[in-house]
């Protein structure tokens, strides 16, 4: 199929990009990679009047570390994720998620603005951000404000975004040079979406588990966090005991939904083995045995 009739707009600016969303009164979307957005133009299950490309506005495209906060701007690509000096230095974590999205071409097209903004339940960078309570710029006409990642995601493929309103930026504060992480996915295909993902990051102090964050996505409408995982382990060395209490508790605490790639109870089966082999790879990086 081909898209339903639109107009497009390709600008230079913010103002002009959210005027432009403006003026269509919710009828506008934003081109950033269209990786997600132009299979959905072709299949027709979005009919915007106008698409306003942003690829020609400056300075969206960085990654940038000042002080404890490594700031990434709308417009910069996966692969430059993956690739990062700064982005392996202080989130391997988010450099070894980049490696499961998709393929090459699409990881060189595809923006960590245009990913949070269409909110896809089985997406990474929506469940990183959440996972390391990230900051996320936001322009409108009315001028700038920041929204906190856990309060973004409001369904799938629903997020806090008004119809003029842009994502610019995204800010991560910088873990603790000690923070051991892991991250785990099942696809049924290398490059297909995510069946199941577990991200964890910890901090090791005097031989107990400190600062435990678990992420999961595949299993929710939005990306989730695992409060009560947390703190289970939270407080204690990590064990084969601890291991398995976090993990049924993974597994209790989640409501998935069964469809064409897999069932309920198979992706709740999954949130429990992969956040197991997270912890336990994350656990051990804390304490110096994992690079």
């Amino acid at each position: 199929m081909k898209p339903a009739p639109f107009d497009y707009l390709a600008v230079e600016t913010l103002d002009e990009a959210v005027s432009a969303l403006a003026r269509a009164g919710g009828d506008g979307k934003v081109l950033a990679g269209g990786q997600s957005l132009v299979p959905m133009l072709n299949f027709r299950l979005v009919r915007p009047s106008i698409l306003v490309d942003i690829n020609r506005v400056p300075g969206l495209g960085y990654v940038d570390q000042t002080g404890d906060v490594v700031r990434i701007g709308a417009l910069t690509r996966h692969h430059a994720l993956e690739t990062s000096p700064v982005i392996k230095a202080h989130l391997p974590i988010m450099a070894a998620a980049m490696q499961h999205v998709a393929h090459l071409a699409v990881r060189n097209r595809g923006t960590i603005g245009g990913s949070l903004a269409h909110a896809d339940p089985a997406a990474e960078l929506p469940m990183l951000a959440v996972l390391l309570d990230a900051r996320i710029g936001i322009r409108s006409p009315r001028g700038r404000r920041v929204a906190d990642a856990n309060r973004f995601f409001m369904g799938s493929l629903t997020t806090d975004l008004k119809e003029d309103e842009i994502v610019t930026d995204v800010e991560f504060q910088l873990p603790s040079p000690a923070t051991g992480w892991a991250f785990e996915e099942v696809a049924r295909r290398a490059g297909d979406f995510a069946v199941a993902a577990v991200g964890v990051t910890i901090w090791a102090r005097e031989g107990s588990a400190d600062r435990v964050r678990i992420g999961l996505m595949g299993v929710g409408d939005t990306p989730l966090r695992a409060p009560e995982a947390e703190g289970l382990l939270a407080g204690r060395a990590i064990d084969a005991g601890a291991l398995e209490a976090a993990a049924s508790a993974i597994e209790a605490a989640v409501e998935p939904t069964s469809d064409l790639h897999a069932s309920a109870d198979y992706r709740r089966f999954l949130a429990g083995a992969l956040a197991r082999r997270a912890i336990g790879a994350a656990w051990r990086r804390a304490c110096g045995a994992l690079p």
